[in-house]
């Protein structure tokens, strides 16, 4: 039989038990990002997440997949191509812009034996585009400064990650593309940069943070934590070249040569400042220009100003 002193300690046991908290779980926020060196930003994230949180990468292989992902809410933010995120928001999706992501990232790559050493030589020739990309929107900007239209290239479509590929086997004679598919080509001695298009004035404009607009209203706290964590990752890999390199090696697979290459043509970026959104109000009005919207999105919507860190 159990003696009272026995009854009492185990009585005690239990209502320790009972009264001792659960262990909260950490809080898990979700971020979408593509295949690119250009969106390797998000796997820093870890280095800086706050207390009581933890961040799942999300990759996607196309700028629509991770825009459809964030109106969804599939995804807590994501990162993609500014023309994704215009498309979006001009059709009245709730996506909102809280930060950029990256400038730059782009180049037009030629096959090495095409005989392809001006823009004008694209004339005719079979051009690797991926539709509803900032790519395509700023080839289609290249075409009309030389006089040009999409009529007088063959595009062909093809994915980013497939460019390099494509064009290694023939399938293409050049491709408007995002790293680290032009360095993978002049690495291989398959492919030669016919330009880096950043001249017209929408400049190297690129990749976007966003988030849904509820999450914006409903919990701005949220916000202004993962604004704070993509700022410090930003921060962090535009100053380790060495972990930079490391990362894409371990997330996208590249070599060293390759990644290095790759990141010379990217700018990490995190400010969203007047000159960023006078580019891509620059950007939204060709996008109209050339009928791929109906309308301009409403930019006090589309883009919050005012959240950095």
């Amino acid at each position: 039989m159990f003696s009272r002193r026995t009854l009492m300690t185990a009585l005690a046991v239990c209502t320790l038990g009972l009264s001792a908290p659960a262990q909260a779980q950490d809080k898990v926020i979700k971020v979408g990002t593509l295949k690119l060196i250009h969106g390797i930003t998000p796997y820093f994230y870890d280095q800086f997440t706050p207390a009581g949180y933890k961040v799942e990468i999300v990759p996607f292989e196309t700028p629509t997949d991770g825009k459809n992902a964030v109106v969804t809410k599939s995804v807590d933010f994501g990162t993609f191509g500014l023309a994704a995120g215009t498309l979006g928001a001009a059709v009245g999706e709730p996506v909102t812009i809280i930060a950029p992501q990256s400038n730059g990232g782009m180049a037009i790559v030629v096959k090495k034996d095409a005989g392809i050493a001006a823009f004008k030589a694209l004339k005719g020739k079979r051009v690797g585009i991926l539709p509803g990309t900032t790519q395509e929107a700023v080839f289609l900007e290249r075409l009309k400064a030389e006089g040009m239209t999409i009529k007088d290239v063959q595009s062909v479509r093809v994915s980013f990650s497939e460019m390099a590929g494509a064009l290694a086997r023939g399938d293409v004679d050049a491709y408007v593309g995002a790293e680290p598919g032009p360095s993978i080509s002049v690495s291989k001695g398959v492919g030669a940069v016919l330009e880096l298009p950043y001249s017209t004035p929408a400049g190297s404009i690129n990749m976007v943070m966003a988030t849904h607009a509820d999450t914006l209203k409903n919990d701005p706290e949220l916000v202004r934590k993962f604004l704070q964590m993509h700022k410090s990752a930003t921060e962090f890999a535009n100053a380790n070249r060495p972990a930079l390199v490391q990362k894409a090696g371990a997330v996208l697979g590249l070599a060293p040569a390759i990644a290095n290459l790759a990141a010379d043509n990217v700018e990490l970026v995190w400010k969203i400042d007047d000159a960023y959104v006078g580019r891509a109000k620059y950007y939204g009005s060709l996008m109209l220009e050339r009928k791929q919207i109906r309308k301009l999105p409403s930019y006090d919507t589309f883009i919050a100003k005012g959240l950095a860190p």
